[in-house]
């Protein structure tokens, strides 16, 4: 029996566990969400209209959630709720025991219900023993009263008298004989009198309560009121924000336009130069080949009296004297566009050195300083509120700290980092190397440098002589320049990450690809415990149940994540993964160098591996813990190309045509293994057969 009890009392007290933090009531059909907390099913279906976010932490679901009913839950609380209904029933029956001995008895035959208490001898009595005090004169003078039960709180533990005043000074109840000795010369009054007073002062301090509480409650609203509008007024601020960025992107795109155009033009203009010259050069060639025939045709001829009488005069063409015409890219219409973006370029190095507060006054130094100056003046921004300290500071570590997104969704730029824009995309260079110090002393000014084409064309890979740069193509300058390909190691002093846009003038032909085409097979010593391989190794899903794999210290033990038995460090190779869904997915490549058990483990977590990740709808691209924000193109099947001899790394979505969408630039201190993060129980990725 006391263990019954015990395991009642246990299970009473996970009362607040058992609770819906929406309806305050016991669950009713509980469901799980993915954040882990629980509710009535009904409960929170009424919350979700236009967002799902969990009622209790706050935590938003990009689609709605499937809801699965809790079982184990459900049979704990149908089990608390009949313990809980036994323990009212009980509850109900001593209550009315209690009622019971609550009932005044009378204090002669200790049996009947007292109807009147006599204040005089303190005692109790019924109808029929009472009937003294109604009948008898001498009781007449006696005080009688309702039934009173405590009777012996009433009496005086020093005199044994009733206590039948109050005293004022000491605060407590006194009799007649405390009045005369003790409590002689203070202020007293009855009980009643004493109780009034406590009364009106309760209802007093009742009416101040009220009061404070409606100013909280009007306080309250108006902080809501405040929270809406700054909401509104953050949304507008954003929407002015993304407007003038999105113009200064437009305005950089038409200048490279511009430039490109003219380059193009000049380009078309020396060419017919050429072209012409040629032609005349050609002809002339004919003409005098023309007169080379004739000559030996004269000197040919036997008959002297002929040979004497022929004439023969040289063509006009042989005193033009053939020339190479200073035919160049050196001209006004295409030097200025470049001159200008490199010291638009140099321009916007030095201003984003400086804190983004400092940064109109380096624009306008004439500008006024804005210190103190409400944002809700600007353009684009009806409203900011600006809440205060009462001492006047801020402190912002009370109400936490975000950063505002803007139009550029990739890695923030650092204080005196070096920001290169092409294509309208901003180019970050890397960190430096494990290892190496960032050289001291002032930086010299680089004279002409080649710059590396963006985009890597499949079609001409496979000619390891042919130009990369815009200046070799077009020849700039006759200095002596090594022509061909730039060195690798030129290269990798500046890796940069950028986006190749997904566009219809980028694709490849998938043929093209295919020449590069590897085979690849799973490693089962580095899969997570949590991931399956099947069809020989080519595919990966995730297992609701650990698989028994052996112990291997390449295996990752936090992230559910594998990569391939095949390393590469040096050709280009190319393969396609098959997505099952575009839901918690990660393709990369990873040094084996990469953290197997640490926190850090996670693709693009670190300085060891690059990848982009599809999470929920969005599409990103990691590396080292730096996320940029990408074009989802949704795809089914995905291209990798990694060209290690050039240090970069391209992902396709593979249709009918390959179209790339991302491209890492990174050096090899290492081999690179393709890898793979799977997370969602639903997904799974393929290595695919290569087929033309």
């Amino acid at each position: 029996m006391a263990n019954m009890e015990e395991s009642q009392f246990s299970l009473m007290s996970l009362e607040d566990e058992l609770t819906c933090s929406i309806c305050l009531s016991p669950f009713d059909c509980p469901v799980t969400i993915p954040c882990g907390h629980n509710f009535c099913q009904d409960c929170l279906l009424a919350t979700w209209k236009d967002t799902y976010s969990c009622p209790q932490c706050r935590t938003l679901f990009a689609t709605k959630p499937k809801l699965k009913k809790n079982t184990v839950l459900s049979s704990v609380v149908q089990t608390f709720n009949l313990r809980s209904s036994r323990s009212e029933a009980s509850l109900v029956v001593e209550e009315s025991k209690a009622e019971k001995d609550d009932v005044v008895r009378c204090d002669t035959c200790m049996e009947a219900e007292a109807s009147q208490t006599c204040l005089t001898c303190m005692a109790s009595f019924c109808e029929e023993h009472l009937r003294p005090h109604r009948e008898n004169p001498i009781f007449r003078p006696h005080q009688l009263s309702e039934p009173v039960g405590d009777l012996l709180e009433r009496i005086c533990p020093d005199h044994h008298k009733l206590m039948e005043f109050f005293c004022s000074q000491h605060g407590r109840p006194i009799c007649s004989i405390c009045l005369q000795q003790v409590h002689k010369g203070c202020t007293f009054m009855s009980p009643e009198e004493q109780r009034n007073l406590k009364e009106s002062d309760l209802r007093g301090k009742l009416g101040l309560l009220d009061g404070k509480i409606t100013k909280n409650e009007n306080v309250v609203s108006q902080m809501k009121d405040m929270e809406h509008k700054l909401k509104d007024s953050t949304t507008n601020r954003r929407t002015a924000l993304a407007a003038e960025y999105q113009q200064m992107r437009d305005m950089l795109d038409r200048e490279e336009r511009d430039a490109l155009n003219a380059v193009g033009r000049e380009l078309e203009s020396d060419q017919t130069k050429l072209k012409f010259l040629m032609k005349k050069f050609t002809q002339n060639i004919d003409i005098m080949s023309k007169a080379k025939e004739d000559i030996h045709s004269l000197l040919s001829q036997s008959q002297t009296l002929a040979f004497l009488q022929a004439s023969f005069n040289l063509p006009a063409a042989t005193k033009f004297e053939p020339y190479i015409p200073r035919i160049n890219l050196d001209s006004k219409k295409v030097t200025a566009p470049q001159a200008f973006t490199a010291a638009l370029k140099e321009h916007l190095t030095e201003i984003f050195k400086h804190p983004v507060e400092a940064r109109l006054l380096k624009l306008k130094p004439d500008a006024p300083e804005q210190k103190g100056q409400s944002m809700s003046s600007s353009p684009g921004c009806p409203l900011f509120l600006d809440y205060k300290e009462p001492n006047g500071g801020w402190n912002p570590s009370h109400y936490g700290q975000g950063q505002a997104p803007g139009s550029y969704r990739g890695p923030p730029f650092m204080a005196g980092q070096e920001v290169q824009w092409v294509a309208g995309h901003p180019r970050l260079p890397r960190p430096h190397s494990p290892g190496s110090q960032p050289q001291a002393g002032p930086k010299k000014k680089p004279q002409k440098q080649t710059q590396k084409a963006l985009q890597p064309n499949v079609a001409n890979m496979g000619n390891k002589n042919q130009a990369h740069s815009v200046e070799n193509l077009f020849e700039l300058s006759h200095k002596d320049k090594p022509r061909g390909r730039t060195p690798a190691a030129e290269l990798r002093k500046k890796p940069e990450t950028f986006d190749i846009p997904p566009d219809m003038t980028s694709a490849v032909q998938r043929g093209e690809l295919l020449k590069y085409g590897t085979v690849l097979t799973l490693d089962p010593k580095t899969a997570h415990k949590r991931i399956s391989l099947s069809e020989g190794f080519t595919k990966a899903s995730v297992s609701d149940e650990h698989i028994n794999y052996f112990d291997s210290p390449k295996r990752f033990t936090v992230c559910s994540q594998v990569l391939t038995s095949k390393g590469f460090s040096r050709g280009r190779h190319y393969w396609e993964v098959r997505l099952s869904s575009n839901n918690f997915v990660g393709i990369g490549l990873a040094y084996s160098s990469i953290d197997r058990k640490g926190p850090t483990s996670r693709l693009g977590r670190n300085a060891q591996s690059w990848c982009v990740e599809w999470f929920n709808v969005k599409l990103s691209a990691w590396y080292n813990s730096s996320e940029t924000v990408l074009v989802n193109p949704n795809p089914k099947r995905v291209g990798v190309l990694l060209d290690c001899e050039e240090g970069t790394a391209t992902f396709y979505n593979v249709a009918d045509r390959a179209y790339p969408f991302h491209s890492f630039v990174f050096p090899f201190a290492e081999a690179v293994y393709p890898a793979f993060w799977i997370f969602s129980s639903g997904s799974s990725i393929t290595l695919c057969k290569l087929q033309a």
